[in-house]
């Protein structure tokens, strides 16, 4: 189907005129007759019949202008959807109560104009968010791939933002009082974070962070959703979970949950922006921009080894780093 040849038959009609239509379209008035001559061969039908003032619909030509432009308009969705500028940035997060999503929130509320499609890609292993931005499906992915040399070469990983974790207990734990904790002070208490999966970033970050502080992490049972988590910490003496400082979780005001920030030093997971090495979507320009404006952490911070892999003095054994 020549949809040139269809987009030309729709102008002209709506323009009454064959030169204006070629006018618009930034082609030759012979062009445009012989693309609307060539369309009704196709069809066996006259469109258009000749007057002195331009051109008519006939009554075939009248029959077939709403379906040929429901085809250009299709056509034009079509291309938009596939063009990086014309089409709303996916990029993918952890999940729509993370800190990613919360950062990007906080992006579109200060760029009012940015168009965002957050998408959640459901998958542990940070390499299928690779092969989705190669292939285009999404532009972006907050995912780590933690050792750089497998990341393919037209694919980048910078540094978005330091998250601080917290700890996050019910009212009958005995740390519930605690305005503040330590690394040492959770030793010996069972921090329950179901689901870890193997071969994740998260796998890694909480196996070295239970090497590094000799920590309980118990990640024992399916992850049923933030619902029973909460449920489980509300009616738990003993049990305790890890959140990020930015996550967003809610609960009924019975739960009584309390946050709990971590200090000297403060935990926090690296969180990496996977994008395409050449033809990002424009967007990602402000969007990394953003990212750069985060607060910083103010004080001494233990990362996992590979957030040294970025470039951006991390720590290359899991060991603290100060944060200018």
């Amino acid at each position: 189907m020549d949809t040139e040849a269809w987009r030309s038959f729709v102008r002209a009609a709506e323009l009454g005129q064959l030169q204006h239509a070629a006018d618009e379209l930034g082609v030759t008035q012979q062009a445009v007759s012989k693309r609307i001559a060539a369309l009704e061969r196709d069809l066996e039908v006259r469109l258009f019949t000749r007057t002195a003032r331009g051109v008519e619909l006939t009554l075939d030509g009248q029959a077939f202008l709403p379906h040929a432009r429901s085809v250009v308009a299709g056509v034009d969705r079509a291309v938009a959807a596939v063009r990086p500028g014309s089409r709303a940035l996916r990029i993918d997060v952890l999940g729509f109560r993370s800190a990613q999503s919360v950062v990007m929130h906080e992006y579109w509320r200060s760029h009012p104009g940015s168009d965002l499609d957050l998408v959640t890609l459901r998958v542990d292993d940070p390499r299928v968010a690779v092969a989705a931005i190669e292939a285009g499906d999404i532009d972006a992915s907050f995912r780590t791939v933690t050792d750089p040399a497998v990341l393919p070469a037209d694919v980048r990983m910078v540094h978005a933002f330091d998250s601080p974790l917290e700890l996050l207990v019910g009212p009958r734990h005995p740390l519930a009082s605690a305005r503040k904790l330590t690394p040492p002070q959770l030793r010996r208490h069972r921090i329950w974070v179901p689901g870890i999966a193997p071969r994740s970033e998260w796998g890694e970050f909480y196996d070295q962070l239970a090497t590094e502080f000799d920590l309980r992490i118990d990640a024992a049972g399916p992850h049923f959703g933030n619902e029973v988590l909460l449920d489980t910490l509300a009616d738990s003496a003993d049990v305790a979970t890890l959140v990020g400082a930015r996550d967003r979780y809610l609960w009924p005001t019975s739960h009584d949950l309390r946050r709990i920030p971590i200090v000297d030093p403060a935990i926090a997971y690296p969180l990496s922006l996977m994008i395409p090495r050449t033809n990002p979507h424009p967007e990602l320009r402000g969007i990394i921009t953003h990212l750069g404006c985060l607060p910083r952490l103010p004080e001494t911070v233990w990362l996992p080894s590979w957030a040294g892999a970025r470039g951006d003095g991390g720590s290359a054994n899991g060991r603290l780093t100060k944060v200018n």
